[in-house]
């Protein structure tokens, strides 16, 4: 039987889909691919995901404030998430986080506006947090150029819920803080490019079940698709590639990455 697995992180309403997303999720069925997380990353995006997971049977989705949003984010966003986090096949928050790679200050704006601007970040990451313990589900979490802030800002609620850093490239050091609170990384078709030699050393020292599988599609299609459209077929391919990194089968491989996705996306309550 052709081993099966999860693409954890895809963005099924990004307009790069456009009217195709059904031929997406068959594709991505014939590849194997059992189940599909799409992700919200506005309250408007967060309410389409919801809408993709009630068309499709293998489709779930997330809810959340991207952070790269936050000058259209509301002060307080937890009520607006709280109403939608009711469907029955919300499996997550996020995804939430911090990202300072485009500050105020890169297009003329000052210091102060960067400070600024990072606060309003941890406030909207921070209720994020909050409303994700208070019902019981997890955290996807992003980060970019904010990795020690964005422990920080997590590491209080090790006890209350459990995150996944996706898209993760960080160090195998960085890894290993992720873990030491409890939480997971997750991997894309970045583990496949030439020049990321840090992600393979990170993934090499991972656990089995220490990591998920993920496409981001439509950005960051897997060798030898890279530069193209993404989608979540191609997992698949991803699947392939860790596996001979690993040095595992692609069975197991399949029942510890789709083991530990099964755990982490559900309620606790």
């Amino acid at each position: 039987m052709k081993p099966t697995f999860y693409d954890t992180h895809a963005h099924l309403d990004f307009p790069e889909f456009g009217n195709e997303v059904s031929d997406i999720v068959a594709r991505a069925e014939a590849a194997g691919i059992r189940k599909i997380i799409t992700i919200g990353t506005t309250l408007e995006k967060s309410r389409r995901a919801i809408q993709l997971a009630d068309q499709f049977p293998n489709v779930y989705a997330a809810i959340g404030w991207h952070p790269s949003h936050i000058i259209e984010a509301p002060e307080e966003v937890s009520a607006d998430l709280r109403a939608l986090a009711q469907h029955p096949k919300i499996v997550a928050i996020g995804e939430a986080g911090l990202d300072y790679s485009r500050l105020p200050s890169a297009n003329g704006g000052s210091l102060a506006d960067d400070e600024h601007y990072k606060k309003r970040q941890k406030r909207n990451f921070r209720d994020q947090l909050d409303l994700a313990a208070e019902l019981g589900l997890n955290v996807i979490i992003h980060q970019r150029d904010s990795f020690r802030d964005t422990i920080q800002e997590i590491a209080p609620f090790a006890s209350k819920l459990r995150a996944v850093f996706h898209c993760f490239v960080g160090t195998p050091a960085e890894q290993k803080e992720v873990a030491a609170l409890g939480f997971l990384v997750s991997f894309t078709g970045i583990v496949t490019f030439k020049n990321a030699a840090t992600v393979r050393e990170t993934l090499a020292g991972t656990s089995l079940d220490g990591f998920m599988l993920e496409t981001d599609c439509p950005f960051l299609a897997p060798v030898p698709h890279r530069g193209k459209r993404c989608e979540p077929a191609y997992v698949e391919l991803i699947a392939q590639f860790v596996a001979r990194e690993k040095g595992c089968t692609l069975g197991e491989l399949s029942r510890a990455t789709c083991a530990t996705a099964d755990q982490f996306f559900r309620r606790r309550t």
